[in-house]
């Protein structure tokens, strides 16, 4: 059997190889689709798929497998999605709340300059003046500006939006991310640490 390369058929991809394309809110109609709120700009990530998995977060062990049978645009930064072996409404329904998760590889290669909200998970936020504010431990959708949700290791949480005046720089290749401290945008908790 012929499985393209960016869609392996034998399991979900490595942890930091799999990527939330969207997540499952509801069905559609009677014959098995799922609402599925895309994340990103649009919903072309999700028909270069023909594979995806249907899990709990990404590197879910558990993610199950599905074959995309069909892609089409629904409600406001919806897409609707046919998988196979998914053929009624009941079926639809307990998906709910499943994450779509695909491969990065299926992804298209962006300019150097332009990243995937994914990529800045797991990356150190200092600010300008090089105060550590944390890692990067997800990403939340707000219709506006997202937040980047910043925790350090004690725990404390800020949330950071992702407005291009704030996010200063962004190094991928050096999981790093300098950001304005603008008063009232980011605690710092009682002792921040400085970068070295």
């Amino acid at each position: 059997m012929n499985v393209p390369s960016n869609q392996p058929a034998d399991g979900p991809p490595a942890e930091h190889l799999m990527v939330e394309l969207g997540r499952i809110v509801g069905e559609h109609g009677l014959k098995g689709q799922v609402r599925v709120r895309f994340f990103g700009e649009s919903y072309e990530h999700l028909l270069s798929c023909t594979h995806v998995w249907l899990g709990e977060r990404r590197g879910d062990s558990n993610a199950r497998q599905h074959e995309v049978q069909f892609v089409g645009m629904g409600r406001a930064k919806e897409a609707r999605l046919g998988l196979k072996g998914i053929s009624d409404r009941d079926a639809a329904r307990a998906l709910r709340g499943l994450l779509v998760l695909g491969s990065e590889a299926a992804l298209e290669r962006l300019a150097e300059d332009e990243f995937y909200w994914h990529q800045l998970v797991g990356c150190k936020v200092y600010t300008e003046a090089g105060q550590s504010v944390g890692t990067v431990c997800e990403i939340w959708e707000t219709g506006a500006h997202d937040l980047l949700v910043v925790r350090d290791e004690s725990g404390h949480q800020n949330l950071i939006p992702t407005a291009r005046e704030l996010t200063r720089r962004i190094d991928l290749a050096g999981r790093r991310i300098v950001v304005a401290a603008l008063p009232g945008l980011i605690d710092l908790g009682e002792a921040p640490e400085t970068e070295a």
